[in-house]
Parts: structure tokens; C-alpha cells; sequence
């Protein structure tokens, strides 16, 4: 998967937290690094980028939850879900009574969606990040101790 807003390019696939995909570790890793890099990204005016980044954050959280053999009895899940879409993901959590908060995932989406081809300087973004660190602590990627984390890679950040 790759990303391309304005002179930036981000190859997901490069990304140190991919060296073994498909590993809960290394989702759960990726999705604290990306809600950290993330909220960088806002509060440096890089809004768009910003809220790409979080997205990715959000995806992996809930990758790693529904993935994590810790969590299967938890889950409400049923045969026809599609595992591999982030709408059914999200569903699902909120179905099983993981997440709690009132969160319009569909207009995060649209969010998402105009942030990879549209300029979001302006946009204020303090309640999509609240909602977004809400839910991320709900799944329990959050908080967390910024010392545990990789440090930033100057390329992609």
C-alpha cells in the first residue's frame, strides 16, 4: 500500500515495523508509533498527513485486537465478516462492546478519504484526535511510555 500526499511518499511496506507483517507484536507496535507520529504530524501543520497517520494507527489497533488470541472470547464476531476490512473491524469492536465512545468511524473515513487528496491546513483537528486517543485507549494501545517506541525515521516523518 502506498500513500501519496503532495511531495511526500510513504511506502507502508518500508516501514521498520514490517519486518514480519501479519504478527500482533508488530501491528501493536505500529499502531502506538503511528497515534505518536501522528499527533506530531498535526501539531506541526502537517494535518493531512497527520490524519493519514492515524488512520494507520487506528487500522492496526484493530488488526492487533481482533487478531490477538487474547481477545478471541471477547469478540461477537460472525462468519460472513470480513476480517480484512477496516469497517467491519470497527464494527465488530463496537458489536462486542470493546469500543464504547461515540465515534462516527464513517465520517472518519470521509475524513481520511479528502486528507489524501485534499490540502487539510485548515482544519481543526483536536476533536478527531481526542475521539481517535479515546478509542485507541479503549483497545489498550494507549497509554503507553514514549521510551518504549522506535524514534522517529526523519524520511517518513
Amino acid at each position: 500500500m502506498i500513500f501519496h500526499r503532495m511531495d511526500q511518499t510513504m511506502q507502508l511496506s518500508e516501514h521498520p515495523y514490517n519486518e514480519t507483517p501479519g504478527t500482533e507484536d508488530v501491528m501493536y507496535k505500529r499502531a502506538r508509533h503511528h497515534i505518536r507520529t501522528g499527533r506530531q504530524r498535526l501539531i506541526e501543520g502537517k494535518i493531512s498527513l497527520g490524519i493519514v497517520t492515524l488512520y494507520d494507527s487506528l487500522y492496526s489497533a484493530m488488526q492487533w485486537y481482533v487478531a490477538c488470541p487474547d481477545h478471541s472470547e471477547k469478540l461477537s464476531t460472525i462468519s460472513s465478516d470480513n476480517l480484512n476490512d477496516d469497517r467491519v473491524l470497527y464494527d465488530i469492536l463496537v458489536r462486542s462492546g470493546i469500543i464504547k465512545t461515540e465515534f462516527d468511524y464513517s465520517s472518519f473515513g470521509d475524513l481520511v478519504e479528502k486528507a489524501l487528496y485534499k490540502d487539510m491546513s485548515g482544519f481543526s483537528f483536536s476533536c478527531t484526535l481526542k475521539s481517535i486517543e479515546s478509542v485507541m485507549t479503549q483497545l489498550g494501545i494507549m497509554p503507553f511510555e514514549e521510551r518504549e517506541l522506535l524514534p522517529d525515521d526523519p524520511v517518513i516523518s
